[in-house]
């Protein structure tokens, strides 16, 4: 996912260390499944194979569905197909192998070109698209790996700062969490205290012009900081990029539509967060 994970589990013990290489080997599925930098992965055989139904993981199927409904939710400022956009701008290799990954997709393919059946467990790709489900499959491994450790109560998983923190810290505190400041290095824009949450951040300082506006194909420039907390880290991890691609007016009325909490930072430095946002400060 070409991220640094770390895993904390406040109760030491040789069953937490058992549980936590089980949260490793989850991250290392579901980036096996659903990578678009490997041809071999799924991801790539389903799009290798569009016209026709495919069968799909419970991983892969899931991580689709859940795409699908926030590109229908967002009106398609959050659209899985943008991969062959990203592709266009040089967003085309494999971080670890430098290996660069071609397609031959639909410039104009959207997220309604992806057809799920439920009952039969099958994709169809109405035609050639490059999927990409980064904003998705990290905070799905995120989450599945919360599961895992959901016994032991108190625990962190930070995978590249999307972040799940269930319980409370070695100190029986509540987690605090520093967002960064969008144009101040080494600053923070605020820390807030959660427990039992997800919190995710896109920001336009990772990787430069990494977020781009499916519906254009360009740089998504209006917000420069987009943090989300919710229930789910893939929930929180899709909802922050698909306000970096709305702005921040469109972008809080999805949030107070949601029922989820969230700060967005303008590039001016203008702040803009939901009523409720408050009280994890």
């Amino acid at each position: 996912m070409g991220t640094i994970v770390t895993i904390q589990v406040v109760e030491d013990s040789p069953a937490a260390d058992i549980a936590i290489d089980r949260c490793f080997d989850w991250f290392r599925e579901i980036e096996t499944r659903c990578t678009r930098f490997h041809p071999t992965s799924e991801l790539m055989q389903l799009t290798a194979n569009s016209g026709q139904p495919v069968s799909a993981s419970p991983i892969l199927f899931e991580a689709l569905r859940f795409a699908v409904s926030v590109a229908e939710e967002t009106g398609g400022a959050f659209d899985p197909t943008v991969g062959h956009a990203m592709e266009s701008r040089g967003f085309n290799r494999n971080y670890r192998t430098t290996q660069t990954i071609a397609s031959n997709a639909t410039p104009d393919a959207t997220w309604r070109d992806i057809h799920l059946d439920a009952d039969q467990h099958t994709v169809t790709i109405s035609r050639p698209l490059t999927l990409d489900l980064s904003a998705v499959v990290k905070g799905l491994a995120v989450d599945t790996a919360a599961r895992e450790l959901r016994p032991f109560r108190d625990y962190a998983i930070d995978a590249g700062g999307d972040l799940y923190l269930g319980g409370r810290n070695a100190e029986g505190n509540l987690w605090s969490v520093g967002i960064r400041h969008p144009r101040r290095d080494g600053e923070l824009a605020q820390t807030i205290h959660l427990s039992n949450k997800a919190v995710c951040t896109s920001g336009d300082y990772e990787r430069g012009e990494h977020i781009l506006d499916p519906r254009r194909g360009s740089p998504a420039n209006a917000v420069a900081s987009a943090t989300v907390i919710a229930d789910s880290a893939m929930l929180a991890d899709a909802l922050a990029t698909a306000i970096f691609v709305l702005g921040p007016e469109p972008g809080l009325n999805l949030l107070h539509r949601l029922g989820v909490e969230g700060l967005i930072l303008t590039p001016q430095l203008e702040r803009y967060e939901t009523q409720g946002f408050c009280y994890a400060a």
